[in-house]
């Protein structure tokens, strides 16, 4: 039988296959059965920032400092948050304490200022890794893609002096300058970068004109974005790289490692099929591997990567020519 194991933000993981945040990964009974179903480590389900008020007094005079009125600070809301902050610690406690595999806590945050307190509090609760969800639509007109951008290295710079476990970065494909951004934040001194981000996106009820919620699993057929970048980005930066969006079988995540991803995430095939399904993924691999004769997962990790490629234009291809151009004689 292969050997799975592989390693991620410097963890040791006994798969590739990680278990992204989500529903599924916020109490230890779940997180629990995702071991036993395969797992090769879990996301914490996220925490916002919007939930994280802070908790000491200095700190509540640091955000008067910079413009917030502190009476402004409903008491009950500030109860209720506290609340939720000191049940996500519980949460990381409970959980190291219940598995063996590595945890790793998750931060949704859309600045660089109200978190890193509550970052160090997370380490300190012994996860293994925090992830850190970053996005903030570009719907503000005065500010340029530069500008929008800036806020990764601000928050890569300011994670960097509340902890020292390791650090990835989830992020957006909405870049300017995609390939270069990429790059350029793998070079911050961050442990990994989680290729992408999936977002709530809003539809249309065309009979009752209302604003509904589009898709909220993914698609098998969003993995293509994700693997196109995993496979450029393959060898081009100086981290650890994550797959996710799209990744629904065996074959979408044996896709992600030939192109160069160091762990798959998944989520909605889980919800789909049941947490059952992990270990589905893992025979399939197995099966594929062997057959194969690939013995490790780094026996083929990068193998069909951009750098890799005999024909690496194919992966900067964007539009389809012959496949719209009809008959050709």
């Amino acid at each position: 039988m292969a050997n799975l194991s592989t390693k991620y933000l410097g963890l040791d993981l006994r798969n590739p296959m990680i278990v992204g945040s989500c529903g599924l990964t916020s109490t230890v009974t779940d997180i629990v059965a995702l071991e036993k179903a395969g797992a090769g480590a879990v996301v914490l389900k996220s925490i916002f920032e919007e939930e994280i008020l802070m908790e000491m007094e200095h700190e509540v005079s640091a955000a008067e400092s910079d413009g917030y009125d502190a009476k402004a600070f409903d008491y009950y809301d500030y109860k209720i948050k506290d609340k939720n902050l000191s049940a996500y610690v519980k949460l990381i406690e409970e959980t190291k304490a219940a598995v063996s595999i590595p945890v790793i806590a998750s931060i949704n945050c859309v600045s660089a200022h109200e978190w890193p307190y509550f970052a160090k509090k997370i380490e300190t609760a012994g996860a293994d890794a925090l992830e850190l969800n970053i996005f903030a639509l570009p719907t503000n007109f005065n500010k340029s893609s530069a500008d929008n951008e800036q806020l990764y290295f601000e928050v890569a710079e300011k994670i960097k002096e509340h902890v020292s476990i390791p650090v990835s970065l989830k992020i957006s494909p909405y870049s300017a300058n995609l390939g270069p951004f990429i790059q350029k934040l793998s070079e911050t001194g961050i442990a990994g970068l989680v290729l992408f981000n999936r977002f709530w996106s809003p539809d249309f009820d065309i009979e009752n004109f209302a604003l509904i919620a589009s898709h909220v699993l993914s698609r098998e057929d969003e993995l293509a974005l994700s693997l196109r970048w995993i496979a450029i980005m393959s060898e081009r930066v100086s981290c650890d790289l994550s797959a996710s969006t799209g990744v629904h079988d065996a074959s979408s995540a044996i896709k992600q490692i030939l192109a160069g991803a160091d762990a798959v995430q998944i989520v909605s095939a889980l919800y789909k099929n049941g947490k059952e399904h992990l270990q589905t993924i893992l025979d399939e691999m197995n099966a594929w591997m062997d057959k194969h004769d690939f013995k490790s997962i780094d026996d083929f990790r990068g193998k069909m990567s951009q750098a890799k490629s005999e024909d690496p234009a194919m992966y900067e291809r964007v539009q389809f020519m012959r496949f719209f151009r009809g008959t050709e004689h």
